[in-house]
């Protein structure tokens, strides 16, 4: 039976036998009936939009995200809130309700200021409720809340982090009983879920509510503004000094949330990325023990943020200083991950990541750096140090040849491969980095010129005796 005279129809779970009178041959043709429930099932799967990563995710407005799976694997504990929730990710959790409670005190305690203004609670709704749909757009996931419980989320969490950085700022008398401000672990730990990615609103929501919220008296002027107060929060664990807050804190336009605003307030202005094909061909570089053999040196520089790394000429890199406590792991991991999932976002975090990867491989590395001051270690020991680095940069994607170190990069690895500095830098590594084979080495010298000596005597002994 040639091709044309069996047919076969896709049509269902019932294969059915029909007669075909094609050339005046009796034929049998299977015809297979559909299962029309499932059809409608595949119908709507096909029109749905997708929920865990929805189709605005690649928007340059998405910008709070499900941490990757990947990074999660690593370093999953460093995503997680320990005892805040902000935002819909992690909301109603049972391990969170604690501090949960204390946002509704929060804000019964604003609206008790606001409402002798004549600033009600219906006024925060209402003044959120026409951004609602601009705010789910800034996350990755669908947000299966309805609009009423979405808008009272932004409001509360919004309200709660306001306060808590005006009693810590000290614009409102905190209640010297009051656990969320006297307990110091308390703080340390609002710190760090504060800058989670996963524990964010967006930005705009904030700075509605700050315009909202702000009552300073007329005679003072409107008080400090909403990014000098996020500076000053964050700043007990970060210790900036006063000049680098003031320039930083006009940057108020440029967070898409806490996060990203903290973020931005490290990266220097002077550090952009360079130009696509302008470092075609950039290698990473070696780690500290074999960049030392090759003469270049580390030494600690005075620069507002520790991404201003300089190669100097005569081969030697200067680091800013970097504190490594429990808040900057998590927040240089979380400025990472956002990094990794936000469509046309600078990658300096990245670069930073990759570029303490490269320099340490071992404990020994993480020591040699501690030494020369470049990293304060308030993490744990030198091997925790390294693991954590190696981990840092695990799994992480960015364009080498467009990042702000690319210039660096370079410039070290041309010095690198130079081999007259390489050899002579070799040379000095091996024979005078330590007493011992300064010694040795000097010993075998003295030892091969008194040989020579000795051995030119006899010569001459033999060709002018005495």
């Amino acid at each position: 039976m040639s091709i044309d005279d069996k047919r076969y129809f896709l049509m269902g779970s019932n294969w059915v036998e029909k007669e075909n009178n094609h050339h005046h041959h009796h034929h049998a043709v299977k015809i297979w009936e559909v299962n029309k429930d499932r059809l409608s099932l595949m119908q709507q799967k096909i029109s749905a939009a997708p929920q865990i990563l929805s189709k605005s995710a690649g928007r340059s407005s998405c910008c709070i995200f499900r941490v990757p799976r990947s990074l999660n694997d690593v370093n999953g504990q460093h995503y997680q809130p320990y005892i805040v929730s902000i935002g819909p990710y992690h909301h109603g959790m049972p391990h969170l309700a604690m501090i949960e409670e204390h946002k509704w005190r929060f804000l019964g305690a604003l609206l008790k200021r606001t409402q002798e203004k004549g600033i009600g609670l219906e006024d925060y709704l209402r003044a959120v409720q026409p951004l609602e749909a601009e705010a789910r757009e800034c996350y990755s996931e669908t947000i299966g809340y309805s609009s009423d419980e979405f808008i009272e989320m932004l409001v509360l969490d919004g309200c709660f982090i306001l306060e808590l950085f005006r009693k810590f700022g000290g614009l409102v008398p905190a209640d010297p009983d009051d656990p969320l401000t006297s307990m110091s672990w308390v703080y340390a730990f609002l710190l760090r879920d504060l800058l989670r990615l996963e524990n964010q609103i967006p930005f705009f929501i904030l700075k509605l509510l700050f315009q909202l919220t702000n009552l300073a008296p007329d005679d003072e002027g409107s008080g400090p503004s909403l990014g000098r107060l996020t500076l000053n929060f964050f700043n007990n664990a970060l210790q900036r000094s006063e000049p680098v807050l003031s320039r930083y804190s006009s940057l108020e336009l440029e967070g898409k949330h806490l996060l990203d605003f903290l973020r931005a307030s490290f990266i220097p202005r002077e550090h952009g990325e360079p130009k696509p094909n302008e470092f075609p061909k950039t290698r990473v570089i070696e780690c500290i023990s074999y960049l030392r053999r090759a003469g270049i040196d580390l030494k600690p520089s005075e620069e507002e943020s520790f991404l201003a790394i300089k190669f100097r000429q005569g081969g030697v890199i200067e680091m800013p200083r970097i504190a490594l406590d429990d808040f900057m792991c998590s927040f240089l991991l979380n400025c990472v991950a956002y990094e990794q999932c936000q469509a046309g976002c600078s990658k300096h975090m990245t670069t930073y990541a990759t570029f303490l990867d490269c320099l340490i491989n071992t404990s020994r590395d993480v020591q040699f750096l501690c030494d020369r001051n470049i990293i304060e270690n308030y993490f744990g020991t030198d091997a925790e140090i390294a693991k954590f680095i190696n981990n840092l940069g695990k799994d992480v994607s960015f364009d080498i040849d467009v990042c702000y170190l690319a210039r660096l990069f370079n410039q070290v690895n041309q010095y690198y491969h130079n081999n007259w500095h390489v050899q002579w830098a070799s040379f000095k590594y091996t024979y005078f980095n330590t007493p011992w084979s300064f010694i040795s080495a000097l010993a075998a010298s003295v030892l091969l010129v008194l040989t020579v000596l000795q051995t030119l005597y006899t010569i001459l002994g033999y060709v002018h005796p005495h």
